[in-house]
């Protein structure tokens, strides 16, 4: 089995969202990584990201970001195993993620 990092992209919030939503929202992500972890599939979880930080680019350019350009938000993101990179892709299927008008990019850790 190969190891892939799932990347999970959204849309900025929207600072209206009520507790129930986040609750509901909440309660779709716990379920949905309960479920990769009971087909094995799990490996870890990494930590959900702040939205400020900086960019270091060639030549000592600092800018705020990270994602000045962007219009999605780098939230969080884990580690599956999986046989391949078209498997590691269909365990994406179902992210909450997906739901709130966000995407899942699957990369494979290099090496493996």
């Amino acid at each position: 089995m190969k190891e892939f990092m799932l990347l999970f992209r959204q849309p900025p919030f929207d600072h209206n969202t009520t507790p129930q939503d986040w609750q509901a929202l909440a309660k779709k992500w716990k379920d949905w990584v309960e479920g990769l972890t009971s087909k094995g599939s799990f490996v870890s979880n990494g930590q959900r990201l702040a939205m400020e930080g900086k960019v270091l680019k060639p030549g000592g350019v600092i800018t705020d970001g990270p994602f000045v350009e962007a219009r999605e938000i780098l939230g969080s993101f884990i580690i599956v195993k999986a046989e391949n990179l078209d498997e590691a892709t269909t365990l994406a299927h179902g992210c909450p993620a997906i739901d709130t008008g966000g995407s899942v990019e699957i990369r494979p850790i290099f090496g493996q």
